[in-house]
């Protein structure tokens, strides 16, 4: 007798649709078949065993799987449960099983029956309403992931006799309900970390509010201990709020990567990431034998932090390059072309020279003549190109550090961010993908920064007193572009063109001691 039951394949951030037809007829042995991997090809035996821990008939004759599409490559364990619901169905021990076909099903099964969480919940119920199935059974640690889906009736189970009694009417299952929006605005503004636990450091602040408000890339250079990480940390918090489509995305990403923890629902905050400087090209970026997304694309819509930057090896650095200009991670294999988004704010900290103290108020340099330069050049110059403030970093005194009053919340540092943001919106609004700053053509520079002519002479000056290199020019428009934003100023006036140009320190001729 032959079945259909129907299941889901996740591809970059994307669901396909797969079905499970499985056969039962004379002869013997068991066979599955459809490209599997070998995960997959194990799934029999650990059906089997499900099946007859509880007390069902486990065909003795001749059993074939198939999983269409047959030219797709099919991987991971979560086809057990349509497949033991296939092989239940097809020796008739499942009463309805025209309702079967109307259910996407996924699950790995324990040899107890039990039934064990999957990745890609998300894109899979997407997905499953798509195509107009009645509903989506699943895992019950995945249920609050899909069940952000409406239109779909989502049944979390935990156990394979759940399912079977489910189909043959002996039960009734409870569908997952979540009122995604109440639980996405309830806590978007709970963070554990706020920038009015910083004492001093208020260019710093200033600066990453800049960076927050034109969505720009920023590196930190200082000494140890200054304080690079700490107010990093702290960006999240000044960020505005996610969006409900770009929330959907994010959490789409972690979902297909298995980041998600269980019983979660919606992401409501921006990601943090802050990979090892020991991480691999292939785990920044994506990739692998079955393609996954990478540190970059789990920082999409939020904030990468690379700390001690020149501690990360040079070809992990250069493949950033592309991504950071695109905005999305182009992967390609012999058989499959998969893009994953990549859409991230790159902050990054480093130390000034190789002992940490160079140009330190206090405390001197120990590194040889030349050897300053050699470890800034560790980091290329186009992926400084990239970057548009460059931020000095000095320890705060001991006068600061010992005040009692509290600095400046993030709430209210948020607050004039999201209405430098609207302007960005306003602005961009007939550019297709472009919302920021940060992200404006070289054509878009020519028609939206447009200086006066004292401001004109103070950047020429500034240019030709301070040695600054031909790449600083497009970064400080952008930046002052963003300064005049956050001030509700209509024209790029000289104030804000002024405090552009002293965030490119690296861009000055003999930074590094000569």
């Amino acid at each position: 007798m032959l079945v259909k039951s129907f299941g889901s394949a996740v591809y970059g951030v994307e669901a396909i649709t797969i079905t499970i037809e499985v056969n039962v007829s004379m002869g013997q042995g068991y066979a599955i078949v459809g490209l599997p991997d070998s995960a997959v090809r194990e799934s029999l035996q650990r059906t089997e065993s499900a099946i007859k821990s509880n007390e069902y008939y486990m065909p003795r004759t001749k059993v074939v799987v198939n999983l269409a599409p047959a030219d797709i490559k099919k991987t991971g364990s979560s086809f057990d449960l349509p497949i033991a619901l296939g092989v239940l169905g097809a020796s008739e021990q499942i009463n309805d099983i025209e309702k079967v076909s109307r259910y996407i099903i996924m699950g790995e099964l324990g040899l107890d029956g039990s039934v064990q969480p999957i990745k890609g919940a998300l894109p899979i119920a997407i997905q499953a309403r798509k195509e107009a199935y009645e509903g989506l059974i699943l895992p019950i640690a995945n249920a609050r992931e899909a069940g952000m889906v409406n239109q779909l009736k989502v049944y979390g189970v935990a156990h394979l006799r759940e399912v079977v009694d489910f189909f043959n009417g002996e039960k009734n299952l409870e569908p997952t309900i979540v009122n995604t929006r109440e639980e996405f605005y309830d806590t978007q503004s709970n963070f554990e970390f706020d920038f009015e636990e910083v004492r001093g450091q208020e260019n710093i602040k200033r600066a990453l509010e800049i960076a927050a408000a034109g969505s720009h890339n920023a590196i930190l250079i200082g000494p140890p201990g200054a304080g690079k990480t700490m107010l990093a940390k702290r960006l999240p918090t000044i960020l505005p709020p996610l969006s409900l489509s770009e929330a959907l995305e994010t959490t789409k990403i972690h979902s297909v990567s298995g980041r998600l923890p269980a019983n979660s629902s919606l992401i409501n905050k921006r990601p943090f990431r802050s990979p090892h400087h020991t991480i691999s090209d292939v785990a920044l970026v994506g990739g692998g034998g079955f393609p996954l997304p990478g540190e970059i694309s789990l920082a999409h819509n939020g904030v990468l932090f690379l700390d001690e930057l020149p501690e990360f090896k040079r070809t992990v650095l250069e493949v950033m390059r592309q991504p950071m200009e695109e905005r999305k991670v182009s992967i390609s294999r012999a058989k499959i072309a998969l893009d994953f988004p990549a859409n991230f704010m790159l902050i990054a900290s480093m130390n000034p020279c190789p002992c940490g103290y160079y140009n330190h108020p206090d405390k001197e340099c120990t590194c040889a003549p030349g050897i300053v330069q050699k470890y800034l050049n560790k980091v290329s110059g186009p992926l400084l190109d990239r970057i548009d403030l460059h931020v000095e970093v000095t320890p705060s005194a001991f006068a600061e550090l010992t005040k009692q009053h509290k600095g400046e919340p993030s709430a209210q540092v948020r607050e004039r961010v999201i209405a430098a943001r609207a302007i960005q919106l306003d602005r961009f609004s007939e550019a297709t993908g472009i919302y920021a700053n940060a992200q404006m053509t070289t054509k878009m520079l020519q028609e939206i920064c447009v200086l006066d002519q004292a401001s004109e002479l103070l950047l020429k000056r500034a240019m030709e007193k301070l040695n600054l290199s031909g790449r600083a020019y497009d970064r400080i428009l952008k930046v002052s572009r963003t300064i005049a934003d956050l001030a509700s100023s209509s024209n790029i006036k000289s104030e804000h063109l002024a405090e552009a140009i002293q965030y490119r320190s690296l861009d000055r001729e003999g930074w590094g001691g000569f």
